[in-house]
């Protein structure tokens, strides 16, 4: 099953580190986010990836098509310009990066994988954020619901301290940052049938979250599966220094995958 990857925003909420790379490759540890989501699918077995590139769209491509030399030992040939490769450190991966369009919303990006989906079911989720979701759980959840999509449903942590207060103004309990006020939110994800690009309206303004996953919803054809563990995306520059903080200190509860 393919994995699309949502890759071509702008970003524009982290200022400076959008001005010379994508939100995706923005990195965690000295590897861009879109590796450590990557490397999640890899550990549940779906290695076959298609990128969906947009604003600066050639820092993706040089990425991947460097990698597999850069965690390689090569020998380089000059005399008779022959390159061999002798110890292969990569992930076996099968990466497809298809340019989508500088200004295409996200349904664009989608609709434009249709070529490349085929009349299969695809999974789906956005090149800047990372969970601990078990992606054979969510797929097994997907298929005994019968429908067009799965969502994956999380409850973000909230921004502020939450206080319970007594008649007395007394305050009976404070906790610092709980999961938010109940709601559930959409946190990517998404399992696919083949069928939902006709969901989708063509032209590059089409918004995946919008006119699309709402049909969806309302033909009873949009089913949540609650993730209640790790998730946090990417979206301001006191989130990347979170991230990066619990990589350091090993403490990441995205990384699943063994070393």
């Amino acid at each position: 099953m393919k994995v699309l990857l949502l890759a071509g925003g702008l970003g524009t909420r982290l200022g400076e580190e959008t001005s010379l790379r994508p939100k995706p490759m923005i990195e965690i540890g000295g590897y861009p986010i879109i590796w450590h989501i990557m490397k999640l699918y890899t550990h549940y077995g779906f290695t076959d990836f298609i990128i969906l590139c947009g604003y600066k769209s050639e820092v993706i491509k040089e990425y991947f098509v460097n990698y597999y030399t850069n965690n390689s030992d090569v020998t380089i040939n000059f005399a008779n310009n022959e390159i061999d490769i002798h110890l292969n450190r990569c992930e076996p991966w099968r990466v497809t990066m298809l340019y989508t369009g500088r200004n295409a919303m996200t349904g664009s990006r989608i609709k434009q994988a249709r070529h490349y989906v085929g009349n299969n079911p695809f999974m789906l989720t956005y090149g800047d954020g990372v969970a601990d979701v078990n992606i054979t759980q969510l797929l097994t959840a997907h298929q005994k619901s019968g429908k067009l999509t799965t969502l994956t449903a999380v409850q973000p942590t909230g921004r502020f301290g939450a206080l319970n207060i007594r008649e007395d103004s007394s305050i009976s309990n404070f906790q610092e940052k709980p999961v938010g006020d109940g709601a559930w939110v959409n946190g990517g994800f998404f399992v696919c049938q083949p069928e939902v690009f006709d969901y989708i309206p063509d032209g590059e303004n089409a918004i995946w979250e919008r006119e699309p996953l709402m049909r969806l919803a309302r033909e009873g054809q949009l089913n949540a599966y609650k993730h209640s563990g790790f998730w946090h995306p990417m979206d301001t520059l006191k989130d990347k220094l979170e991230l990066n903080d619990l990589w350091a200190k090993r403490q990441a509860p995205w990384k699943v995958w063994s070393d």
